[in-house]
């Protein structure tokens, strides 16, 4: 008896030395994923407050970052990680590239803030940017507060010579906001855990044929061709 119990454990142990196990980082970057989907899916909800869809429709790329967290006392900072999507010359969009967020600020401020970002790109330049190294808003590409709604007439001036439109939801409401001086990067150890594969570049995977089956990529692939159809011609 003592004897089949020490084989059966042993064999447990190997079973378990065998088996592999997701890592941390992998897990973190499909939380990030769905988290974006949500965020998405949220904003989208509410037509006469979300991002116009004309907007959207004509957008190159986007940019979903969720729970950005703000914190100041007299100097500021945030900090958060999302994904980056473009669309190819057939309208359809690619793998999620995973990105950071990060900025300061200056000025009378405290306490702790959690903040969802949504970034919409108008053109390839700034995207490319982004690739090359680190971007800076508002000193790389001119950003400004996104208008909301259901149509992008009541837009001004500034808003509409920009190349990337800035959103951002807070405590339920949801509405364009500065992110000048923020920067972005492209998030390396993200995306080798996710894709399993620890040199492969942002330009690989925003340009390349799809590289994850995994369920959270099919659904953001589907949220984005709901809401971002590109324009009929």
């Amino acid at each position: 008896m003592k004897r089949w119990l020490l084989r059966f454990s042993m064999m447990i142990v190997a079973l378990t030395l065998l088996t592999p196990v997701p890592s941390r980082a992998a897990n973190k970057a499909q939380e990030k994923l769905d988290a974006s989907i949500a965020v998405l899916n949220q904003v989208m909800a509410i037509p006469e407050k979300g991002i116009p869809p004309e907007l959207l429709a004509n957008a190159y790329g986007i940019a979903i970052v969720p729970s950005v967290i703000k914190v100041g006392f007299i100097l500021g900072g945030r900090y958060g990680t999302g994904v980056l999507v473009v669309r190819d010359g057939g309208g359809h969009w690619s793998n999620p590239c995973f990105i950071s967020l990060a900025g300061g600020s200056l000025g009378w401020q405290i306490g702790a803030q959690s903040t969802d970002v949504i970034l919409v790109f108008k053109t390839r330049r700034s995207v490319d940017g982004i690739i090359k190294g680190k971007f800076t808003l508002g000193a790389d590409a001119a950003v400004a507060a996104g208008p909301v709604g259901r149509r992008v007439e009541g837009a001004t001036d500034v808003t509409l010579k920009a190349e990337i439109y800035s959103y951002s939801r807070s405590r339920g409401l949801f509405a364009g906001v500065s992110l000048e001086g923020s920067a972005l990067q492209i998030d390396k150890k993200a995306n080798a855990a996710f894709y399993g594969r620890p040199r492969i570049g942002a330009r690989e995977i925003l340009d390349g044929p799809p590289l994850n089956a995994h369920p959270g990529v099919v659904r953001l692939k589907q949220v984005l061709a709901a809401y971002a159809k590109p324009p009929t011609r």
